[in-house]
């Protein structure tokens, strides 16, 4: 060994001390950085768990914000499809109101108009009484009693109205 430039008791003397030294780490030393290292294996691990957690809730909360939205989606269309037919019910009554009201104001213009042709009728009755006696006393040329005459022309329009009936 000597020829090798290994000097023996030197080499005995450094294992001796390396031994020693190996014995003091491993009781001073050693259990604490293994406790160190197995305490931050367990924060590594807790933390992995931990973004796996993250991760599984943020999917879960991610899948129901979908289905909320998809609700909310179709509330929204029921909500249309109902404002809709609303509508359609509302311009329905309205065309209905509409429509009464407008049969309302027709028959009092049709009574309004009778109304009024009766009267006109009435008057041009009375005007032609009128006319027919004022000719027929310039014809006979002397005064009739008017109210005779009325009665007469009155008669007369009775019975020309029954003729054109019947």
């Amino acid at each position: 060994m000597g020829e090798l430039g290994i000097n023996l008791p030197l080499l005995i003397s450094q294992l001796i001390s390396f031994l020693i030294l190996l014995v003091v780490l491993y009781f001073v030393a050693y259990k604490r950085i293994l406790k160190m290292l197995d305490e931050r294996a367990n924060r590594v691990k807790e933390s992995m768990e931990q973004a796996e957690s993250v991760k599984i809730q943020s999917a879960r909360s991610e899948e129901e914000v979908k289905k909320q939205i998809q609700i909310a989606s179709q509330r929204g269309q029921e909500l249309i499809a109902q404002a809709t037919q609303t509508s359609d019910e509302i311009r329905a009554k309205a065309q209905g109101l509409a429509k009464q009201d407008a049969e309302v104001l027709i028959e009092k213009a049709r009574q309004v108009i009778k109304t009024e042709r009766d009267s006109a009728v009435d008057e041009l009755r009375h005007e032609f009484a009128d006319l027919t006696i004022l000719a027929a006393s310039k014809v006979v040329g002397e005064s009739l009693d008017k109210e005779s005459h009325k009665k007469l022309i009155d008669k007369v329009l009775q019975e020309n109205k029954t003729l054109n009936k019947g």
